[in-house]
């Protein structure tokens, strides 16, 4: 699942700029169901990062089951701040 695979599955588009807020807001929640029942580590991991870019991924604890997973995820958040600082 790539990122323009979730955009379109989840904001049936390519563009998110011209998303509505209440679409986003509709496409978020489709990603949290799609999220508690993906089985897939890298499918849940992909679902997770998506929502942190949006701001609604669920808590590390919550997300994900092991340490590995954990800090994967947390070297991901260290990556997008430090995008966001150059």
């Amino acid at each position: 699942m790539d990122f323009d695979d979730q955009l379109r599955r989840y904001f049936a588009t390519e563009d998110l700029s011209t998303v509505t807020p209440a679409a986003i807001e509709a496409g978020v929640e489709r990603m949290k169901v799609d999220f508690g029942m993906e089985q897939d580590k890298g499918r849940r991991f992909a679902l997770w990062t998506f929502m942190y870019i949006l701001g609604s991924a669920p808590d590390l604890d919550v997300a994900f089951e092991t340490e590995d997973e954990r800090n994967a995820a947390r070297d991901f958040m260290d990556m997008m701040a430090q995008m966001g600082a150059d």
